[in-house]
């Protein structure tokens, strides 16, 4: 059964006809571009980089306890809209 993650795109004007964007329920997670289109591809781009980030950080500060006989299971989480 898929899962999804819900997450809303804002849409703002920025300087010089620029539309800033940014994900409502990350903070921190922003961009910009000249359309919509590019705004959106770049925020989504964002955050992709800060989970990456985000990931990297947690599994250079102290990895989570993983039980030695527990099933383990990777799991990859696509953005697709």
């Amino acid at each position: 059964m898929p899962q999804s993650l819900d997450l809303t795109i804002l849409y703002e004007p920025g300087e010089d006809g620029w539309i800033v964007s940014s994900i409502a329920e990350i903070p921190g997670v922003h961009s910009q571009g000249r359309t919509h289109e590019e705004a959106r591809a770049m925020v989504l781009s964002a955050l992709s980089d800060w989970l990456r980030f985000y990931l990297e950080e947690q599994r250079a500060g102290q990895p989570p306890e993983i039980p030695a006989d527990a099933e383990t299971e990777p799991v990859r989480l696509s953005v697709a809209a």
